[in-house]
């Protein structure tokens, strides 16, 4: 009996050992995850030419969920050494706190893409908010400022009015030179608003992706803790019963 319980004791001290060094592996990965959410969050937020847009356009809205990702971010930064600590320690406590943070982790950043995605994706609420601003500087166009924003838009994007051309005419307003292709002469057929949006998901796409990244890593490393828990458990209740 005291053979087969040593082989036992054996066998699951190496299982821990292996859980524990995988979590820690994957502890160091979700840190360089969270870096690099952190450093492409912090940089849309501080791009100025594209802050420029979002206030010109009042679709600051955008950066909710830009807000809760680098939040998001920070905090996992800092939880991945409390990991990385509590599995090297195989301290059940903190194990229990780290999967409390792992769940929170999962919840905040897909509650952050969500918001972001809702921002800045085809039928989202970016788009009525683009819509509105857009067909007030079409309705005020005669104007230097609306022309000189409007302007700026349709060139560089290639596109007229908010839905197309046929919002200057709905607003009684001249079809400008900016609205035109500068070969064909031909008006730009598609309207600046989704021309707008698939600019903005281009530039939120590599965000979510690794956000979503991230909190696959926030379940396997939950996971990975909870199983952590349960086998250091197992071995204490083995050496209790040995030593009785």
């Amino acid at each position: 009996m005291g053979i087969g319980y040593g082989a036992s004791d054996e066998q699951l001290e190496k299982q821990i050992g292996c859980v524990k060094y995988t979590l820690f592996c994957f502890n160091i990965v979700a840190w360089m995850i969270s870096t690099a959410l952190f450093a492409l969050t912090v940089w849309l937020r501080a791009e100025p030419g594209f802050n420029d847009w979002l206030r010109i356009l009042e679709a600051q809205s955008f950066y909710i969920g830009v807000y809760v990702l680098i939040a998001i971010s920070i905090i996992m930064m800092a939880v991945s050494f409390l990991g990385c600590l509590s599995a090297l320690m195989e301290n059940t406590l903190a194990l229990f706190v780290f999967v409390g943070t792992q769940i929170f982790g999962f919840v905040g950043t897909v509650a952050g893409s969500a918001i972001l995605l809702q921002y800045s994706t085809i039928n989202s609420s970016l788009q009525p908010l683009l819509n509105v601003t857009l067909r007030k500087f079409v309705s005020t166009s005669e104007y230097t400022y609306s022309n000189y924003v409007l302007t700026m838009i349709q060139e560089n994007i290639g596109c007229c009015g908010a839905s197309g051309p046929w919002d200057y005419l709905d607003l009684h307003q001249p079809l400008p030179s900016s609205c035109r292709d500068t070969v064909s002469g031909n008006a730009f057929f598609s309207g600046c608003v989704d021309e707008l949006t698939w600019f903005f998901e281009g530039k939120t796409s590599w965000i979510v992706g690794l956000a979503m990244t991230m909190a696959m890593m926030n379940v396997i490393c939950g996971v990975m803790s909870f199983i952590l828990v349960q086998a250091v458990k197992k071995e204490e209740e083995q050496a209790s019963n040995y030593r009785r």
